[in-house]
């Protein structure tokens, strides 16, 4: 099994950090390529046409290893509400069809899906929680001759509610529907194959289980949707664009693929080094491994919480990396405050106090949170 890598980041001793479902520490070696890329910029002259795309496809190149996909399938983009509005500006959706969701799923994929739904006499149609935590099973059940596109994530976000993309991938396929997956809170920890699920698009945040920083992210877009339309239209996307002495031979044929899609400045001198960095972690580290790894932390950390009265998710619908805490008087007031006073850094999401260690977490880490939780936690 993996072994602890706090060694990658700058944790103080002092500091149990259990919080990556709400952003990670940037690893060491990504500060570093950071530092030297904006150490660049002061000299633009160093900087050449050859580079606005070298880096560009290196990054899209190691996403695409990470998702078993191939570069021409990968778009860049700045945010999963940007990907989510190319999956809508992109999918059919007409008068009486409708979108699933899920209840309390992250608004980022579901403010589009409201938006395109009131556009065209559509609706959005919202998954109960499942009393006994089979997300999988609410879904299919939910799945109707009407529903036209099923946006999910891989986990739920609150309490790590896994969800099996796999089987929902090969309902909806029959039935005609699109997936539309966010896999912002599983993506580099939950192995994730677009062979396997093969959704229509999917979308991610890079600062999450990425390890990488806010404002960056990427999209697969399967090949039946690359002849898309893109949200915005800039110039490196066009073929033939990386001749600068004939940009103004305005073309209207793109470059291949889903680089269409693309953000525009996708060569972002700054982030992109910092993202290929993380990327290069964590395949080094094997998402499969990653995965094992926290699956074994946050089993101390459930056994310990179940202890003292607390109710988590069962193993078989919960994801490894994202265990959700519930009492069952509710989350109590003062428990924020007593842990950030403890120096240890967890989430409270809906009605869950979220622990989502990564590499850098240890067992010290999980018996320090059980003991700021306390004796008192089911009160």
């Amino acid at each position: 099994m993996l072994n602890c890598q706090r060694d990658h980041f700058d944790i103080p001793p002092e500091v149990t950090y259990l919080n990556c479902a709400y952003m990670s520490p940037l690893p060491l070696d990504a500060v570093h390529r950071g530092e030297m890329a904006m150490a660049a910029k002061a000299h633009p002259w160093s900087i050449t046409p050859a580079d606005f795309f070298t880096d560009s496809e290196h990054v899209r190149g190691l996403f695409a290893r990470l998702i078993g996909a191939g570069a021409n399938d990968v778009a860049i983009i700045p945010a999963v509400s940007y990907g989510t509005a190319l999956a809508a500006r992109n999918l059919p959706l007409g008068e009486g069809q409708s979108v699933l969701v899920l209840a309390d799923q992250f608004p980022s994929n579901v403010y589009a899906w409201q938006q395109r739904a009131d556009s065209v006499g559509a609706a959005v149609h919202t998954v109960p929680r499942p009393a006994d935590g089979d997300w999988t099973r609410a879904v299919l059940e939910n799945i109707h001759p009407d529903t036209a596109i099923v946006a999910c994530p891989h986990c739920h976000w609150t309490d790590g509610g896994r969800l099996d993309l796999v089987r929902i991938g090969e309902v909806c396929r029959a039935r005609e529907a699109a997936l539309v997956v966010d896999a912002t809170q599983s993506l580099g920890v939950l192995p994730l194959s677009v062979a396997q699920v093969q959704p229509d698009f999917l979308v991610v945040g890079a600062y999450k289980w990425l390890l990488g920083p806010y404002s960056y992210g990427f999209a697969y877009i399967h090949p039946r949707w690359q002849e898309g339309i893109p949200l915005e239209y800039n110039w490196i996307a066009r073929n033939g664009s990386e001749d600068f002495s004939g940009l103004v031979q305005y073309r209207g044929d793109f470059q291949p693929g889903a680089r269409r899609f693309d953000m525009g400045e996708r060569s972002n001198f700054a982030l992109t080094p910092v993202v290929i960095a993380s990327l290069e972690l964590l395949l080094g580290w094997g998402t499969g491994n990653i995965s094992q790894y926290l699956g074994y932390l946050n089993a101390r950390a459930a056994a310990g919480a179940c202890r003292r009265g607390l109710e988590v998710l069962p193993d078989g619908h919960r994801a490894p990396h994202l265990l959700g805490l519930r009492w069952p008087g509710g989350v109590p007031a003062e428990l924020a405050a007593r842990f950030a006073r403890q120096g240890v850094y967890v989430s409270i999401r809906g009605d869950a106090v979220r622990v989502s260690p990564h590499v850098y977490n240890d067992e010290a880490d999980i018996d320090r949170f059980l003991a700021v939780l306390g004796a008192g936690a089911s009160a």
